[in-house]
């Protein structure tokens, strides 16, 4: 006879930087309610314990990456990846998190049962089926695919003779020293690997399609440094992150409406970075909009710096296709290479991949609308992390988490056992994510929607979601109650 699922009143999917911190908020709220975090590699850290490549570092300053309740206290506002994990898994261990995950535990599906109230989730475990059941589930596995990033089909690629790597799959021990590297990309990897390959002793050409816009950034934030000296650490980390939050919004908000003036801005930058004469209307000068595509930062114009010194080369054009020896350009150009890099994007993978089912019906994410774009309709006590596109992941994460504390407290006092997003047929659908990269894009088809009103509106602004996240009700028109078992749904005063 078969023994009972194990049970937990909260069960978390994925211990990176959101699954911490969701561990956290729970147990902070509710010191006697029980959770468990089921992680599908064998360590606590996420995107950071994943990626290895060089010069791997945030591309959000660390006093809006990092959590609202644990001050970054290193010296650099734009962090290497080792010290990001090292803050990660530091926050599990000091508040014993780490004591409650469960490593090598893949979520596959999960079941919600409204006759029992609760999920039957099952994760495979080294090839063995592990089954656990939760009041609550808690979504904090990213949105990209861990197992393989994204590469485009290239022309010739059986023909080269040198080594052909993504950076989400890091050989440890390459060595580009003396080497010819052709990076294909213009994102955040590539604006990354370009100069941290250069210090390797690699010869980098960075080979775009398209350009990117880039700006320099401080390494170091002079004013957290300054308001170190005369506060104590929590109060220089609130005011430090209180600024860093204010000048990437009003960055943001001034690419929205003025587009034209911030892209003069920004050339305007950049013709003080680079050489004189530099052709910055062929390598940096995007066809979209800023902002339309989450802008790249480089710390101390660190990419800059490797033009003026004529050690990476920017090439902007197509591939025809891989030679022998390198690549030959759509212009008749050819690059020769060791080794090419393709720092080509993600795949996106709502969810872990995870098979949601709602008493016996599959739930199809493309049919589902983003409630609060933290949970999504007609799927009780579920919720989901996915961060801001324009500003810290951690800033939404951090909002979410206290929005479920505050959402499971309201259910407790009121006896609710059952709490789910119903959709009005009369909300209008847009697509979820109004942002242009490729991974997006790729992937808006296997997305929720989003609404065209509030709650179900996604809004990408913080300012905007903090006082109703924080402080606003969790009860509205679109919530309905349930408490156990009662045939009918109560609708809790709003």
């Amino acid at each position: 006879m078969s023994s009972a699922p194990e049970h937990v009143d909260v069960l978390i999917v994925g211990a990176g930087l959101s699954g911490i911190g969701a561990a956290y908020h729970l147990q902070r709220a509710f010191p006697k309610r029980s959770y468990l975090i089921l992680e599908a590699r064998d360590a606590i850290g996420g995107t950071w314990d994943l990626f290895r490549y060089p010069g791997i570092r945030s591309d959000s300053d660390m006093f809006t990456l990092g959590y609202r309740f644990r001050p970054w206290l290193g010296d650099k506002a734009i962090a290497d990846g080792a010290s990001i994990l090292t803050y990660v898994r530091d926050t599990a261990a000091e508040n014993g998190i780490d004591k409650n995950i469960r490593y090598r535990h893949k979520v596959i599906r999960a079941e919600w049962s409204s006759e029992e109230n609760r999920w039957t989730v099952t994760a495979d475990h080294d090839g063995d089926t592990v089954t656990v059941t939760a009041n609550f589930l808690f979504c904090c596995s990213g949105y990209y695919r861990y197992d393989e990033g994204y590469t485009p089909e290239f022309a010739g690629t059986e023909r080269f003779g040198g080594q052909i790597v993504h950076p989400q799959h890091w050989p440890e021990q390459l060595d580009v020293a003396d080497k010819k590297v052709v990076i294909i990309g213009s994102g955040a990897t590539a604006v990354t690997l370009g100069p941290a390959l250069v210090k390797q002793g690699a010869h980098v050409t960075m080979l775009q399609r398209s350009p990117s816009y880039i700006l320099s950034l401080p390494e170091r934030d002079a004013v957290a440094e300054r308001l170190r000296r005369v506060l104590p650490a929590r109060a220089a980390y609130a005011l430090a992150r209180a600024k860093n939050v204010a000048f990437s919004t009003a960055i943001y908000q001034l690419c929205q409406r003025y587009p034209q003036r911030m892209r003069g801005w920004i050339r305007g930058m950049q013709e003080r970075w680079l050489p004189a004469g530099y052709d910055i209307d062929t390598h940096f000068n995007p066809t979209y909009n800023p902002w339309d595509q989450r802008l790249c930062l480089v710390p101390n114009g660190d990419l800059f710096r490797a033009i003026r010194k004529g050690q990476l080369e920017m090439v902007t054009d197509r591939i025809d296709t891989f030679t022998g020896t390198g690549l030959r350009l759509e212009s008749g150009r050819t690059l020769d290479a060791d080794i090419v890099i393709t720092a080509t994007g993600l795949n996106l993978l709502v969810f872990g991949g995870i098979d949601l089912v709602v008493d016996g019906r599959d739930v199809s994410l493309p049919d589902a609308m983003a409630y609060k774009a933290m949970m999504l309709s007609d799927v009780p006590n579920f919720a989901y992390i996915i961060g801001y596109t324009n500003a810290s992941w951690t800033l939404k994460a951090d909002l979410v988490c206290e929005y479920v504390v505050r959402l499971l407290a309201h259910m407790d006092a009121h006896g609710y056992a059952k709490a789910t997003p119903v959709r009005d047929p009369s909300v209008g659908t847009a697509p979820f994510l109004n942002f242009e990269p490729g991974y997006v894009l790729r992937a808006l088809d296997h997305l929720p929607k989003q609404g065209d009103r509030a709650p179900w509106k996604l809004h990408m602004n913080y300012l905007r979601d903090l006082p109703k996240l924080r402080y606003g009700k969790v009860t509205d028109a679109a919530m309905v109650f349930e408490r156990a078992r009662e045939d009918e749904p109560a609708r809790a005063a709003h």
